[in-house]
């Protein structure tokens, strides 16, 4: 046998040093060759969930993206309004527990769905010229001049308990 192999002083990967037994190589400044782990790259496996194709999600965006766009600026902050209520809905419904079909899933789509809206919003600001400081300004103006109206969902939620009292 050519080398010894003992545990080196230094930490490795694997704890092994391959040292070679001839003097000549040892008063070189390489002082020994390490020798990988068998598994060097340890591979954890996951369970994934099986989702839909990138392609068929992209167009999905692509299709809701076009809608938006063919919508009006007043049309835009009524859907931002009327989505918002619907978060704060159920958010309430969540502390509240009231609906046995809650998805916590619903929160992310419509915080999402809120998010494409003002991106398209402030696209169209861009376009016409309008600064980020002008911008806010005007979106403080305007959250001030909001009546807030309570959704149709609480609306029907509300319905639902007088039809049930009777």
């Amino acid at each position: 046998m050519l080398a010894n192999i003992s545990l080196s002083s230094t930490p490795t990967p694997s704890g092994l040093l391959f040292k070679p037994k001839s003097s000549t190589l040892t008063s070189s400044s390489f002082h020994g060759v390490r020798i990988p782990s068998p598994n060097p790259n340890p591979v954890s496996f996951h369970w994934v969930r099986a989702r839909p194709s990138s392609v068929v999600m992209m167009a999905k965006k692509e299709a809701e993206l076009n809608e938006i766009r063919t919508k009006t600026n007043e049309e835009l902050n009524d859907e931002v309004l009327r989505l918002k209520g619907e978060l704060f809905v159920l958010r309430l419904q969540r502390s509240a527990r009231e609906r046995e079909d809650f998805k916590p899933s619903e929160f992310g789509s419509m915080r999402k769905r809120i998010a494409r809206l003002l991106t398209v919003k402030r696209e169209r600001e861009i376009e016409q010229g309008i600064g980020k400081r002008l911008s806010r300004k005007l979106d403080r103006e305007w959250k001030r001049n909001i009546v807030v109206k309570p959704p149709a969902s609480l609306k029907k939620l509300q319905e639902e308990k007088a039809a049930k009292k009777d």
